[in-house]
C-alpha cells in the first residue's frame, strides 16, 4: 500500500501542508465553509475533480481531523461532509489565500467558479476601511439560494438563511452580483436590465456593493503576444 508523502518537518507549515496540501484539498474546504454537502453537492461545485479523487481527498482529510461525515436525519437522511471545528480554523488561511491570489493576473477569459466561491469571493474582499460608521444587514437572494449579510464594527459576516427584517434585500444571480461589485458592469445598467433588483433601502445596497473592492494587482497584465 502507497504510503501518504509528508515533508517529514517538525515546523507547523509543512505539518499544516502534510494534512491540506494535496491537489484540491483546499478547494474542499471553500466548498465546506458555508455548510455541510453531500458528495453529489462537492461534485457540483468542483465539477473538474473525477470522483475517485474527490472520495480520496475526503477520506484523507477525515483521517487528518479536517473534515468529518454525518447523516442528516429523517426525512433526509443523507450523509453529508462538514469541518470540524478544527477544520474551520482554517478559513481565515483560505480567505487571506484568496485575497492574495486576486492580486495574480486574471485566468483566461470563460474561467468559471463554484456557486459558493461566489460567496466567499464576498469574504476574502471585504475591506474594512470602506465600512466605517455602517451598519446593515442584507439580505442576498442569488437563484435559489438565500443568504443574508450582517455588516457591523468594521466586520463582514454571511450565512445561509432567511433575514429578519433586513435593511435592503439584493436579487439576482451570483455572476451580475461579482460584475457589478467589481464594477464590470454599472449598476443602473443592472438594474435596468431587470438582471439585478433592490427591496428595501436603495443608499444601503448600493454602499453594501461597494465594500468588496478587487485589492491593487502585484504584476502588470501581460497582454498575448
Amino acid at each position: 500500500m502507497a504510503t501518504k508523502r509528508t515533508y517529514g518537518e517538525a515546523c507547523g507549515i509543512p505539518r499544516a501542508l502534510d494534512r491540506v496540501g494535496e491537489r484540491w484539498a483546499l478547494m474542499i474546504v471553500r466548498e465546506l465553509l458555508l455548510g455541510p454537502k453531500r458528495f453529489t453537492d462537492l461534485r457540483a461545485g468542483l465539477p473538474a475533480v473525477s470522483p475517485d479523487v474527490l472520495a480520496q481527498r475526503l477520506r484523507e482529510l477525515g483521517e487528518s481531523g479536517v473534515v468529518q461525515k454525518r447523516k442528516l436525519p429523517p426525512p433526509a437522511a443523507s450523509q453529508v461532509y462538514e469541518l470540524t471545528d478544527w477544520g474551520f480554523e482554517l478559513e481565515p488561511v483560505v480567505l487571506a489565500l484568496g485575497r492574495w491570489g486576486a492580486r495574480a493576473p486574471r485566468p483566461p477569459d470563460g474561467a468559471g467558479m463554484s456557486f459558493d466561491a461566489h460567496v466567499t469571493l464576498l469574504m476574502t474582499l471585504f475591506t474594512p476601511g470602506l465600512a466605517k460608521g455602517f451598519k446593515a444587514i442584507v439580505a442576498l437572494r442569488l437563484d435559489e439560494q438565500v443568504f443574508h449579510a450582517t455588516v457591523a464594527g468594521g466586520r463582514f459576516e454571511i450565512v445561509r438563511g432567511e433575514a429578519t427584517a433586513p435593511d435592503a434585500t439584493i436579487e439576482t444571480d451570483p455572476g451580475t452580483l461579482i460584475a457589478v461589485i467589481h464594477g464590470r458592469r454599472p449598476l443602473d445598467e443592472a438594474l435596468g436590465a431587470g438582471d439585478l433588483a433592490i427591496d428595501g433601502d436603495a443608499q444601503v445596497a448600493d454602499r453594501f456593493l461597494g465594500l468588496f473592492p478587487l485589492p491593487e494587482p502585484a504584476m502588470p497584465e501581460v497582454s498575448a503576444a
